[in-house]
């Protein structure tokens, strides 16, 4: 025993140094010395357009990043409670926000998003639905969507880019405001899908990519191409943002490449760079 002793001491010394210096290194790599401590929240608003990607795709931006995201969702435009500017004057916390570009560049000019911060994400295009088992009715062409739009006994549309289109453009293009503005409805806060699916509107016209997830309703297709409008959806970095580093790193996820199947099956057409 008497050999051993030195050993041992001479072991539990040096135990005891390498445990000190792989404390000390693990301090210098994170501030305050503590490597587990968490990164801060990432605040993200999204518009609906965008929606089944962006959640698709957020779990993994969370575990390439290490930081957790929190989202909020609302209309890119108008001035629902929950929709993104009014979310934004009434300062809520917002990091990126992404939603339908025309409305982002109108934030920008309110100082709301920082200027020059604008990324494209995705193509967007506007179809129709029906409730799940309801006969699909053609709207193959304009003349087929007129028809179709005079035989609805109700029309559900959004309160954000689709259906201002809708309520603004569309009718008057086809002739057909002061027949089918009437029975017409506009839905606030609430998936168009949803509405037709419950049986409270016969036809329901949205974002294709909003459209997809809903249950209990059967996909039409899309407006045909003569009255088509594709709307662009894109991010950009909240002004009141504490994090830009950290924005810009999601907004280049999002944007990258090996993401864009995952956007493609959501029924929007992926602007990725290249």
């Amino acid at each position: 025993m008497t050999i051993q002793r030195p050993r041992l001491a001479a072991f539990t010394r040096r135990a005891l140094l390498g445990a000190a210096l792989g404390l000390a290194l693990a301090g210098c790599g994170s501030p305050g010395g503590n490597p587990q401590a968490p990164k801060p929240e990432l605040h993200v608003m999204t518009s609906g357009g965008f929606t089944a990607a962006y959640n698709e795709l957020r779990p993994g931006f969370e575990r390439a990043s290490g930081r957790a995201v929190k989202t909020a969702y609302g209309a890119s435009m108008g001035n629902a409670a929950d929709s993104i500017p009014s979310r934004l004057a009434r300062q809520e916390p917002a990091d990126v926000v992404i939603l339908a570009r025309p409305a982002l560049d109108a934030l920008v000019a309110q100082g709301q998003v920082r200027a020059g911060s604008q990324v494209d994400l995705v193509r967007s295009s506007i179809g129709f639905a029906v409730r799940k088992g309801a006969p699909r009715p053609d709207i193959s062409s304009v003349e087929a969507l007129k028809r179709t739009l005079l035989a609805a006994p109700s029309i559900a549309y959004s309160a954000s880019a689709s259906g201002t289109y809708y309520e603004t453009e569309l009718l008057k293009k086809l002739g057909l405001e002061a027949e089918v503005k009437p029975k017409s409805r506009r839905i606030l806060s609430e998936r168009v899908g949803s509405v037709v699916a419950r049986g409270d509107a016969a036809l329901g016209l949205q974002q294709v990519s909003e459209l997809l997830p809903i249950e209990g309703i059967d996909y039409v297709g899309p407006l045909p191409a003569e009255v088509q409008q594709v709307t662009v959806f894109s991010a950009g970095i909240a002004t009141a943002s504490t994090q830009p580093e950290a924005a810009r790193e999601l907004i280049r996820y999002l944007n990258s490449p090996a993401s864009a199947p995952t956007i493609a099956k959501t029924g929007l057409e992926p602007l990725a760079s290249r």
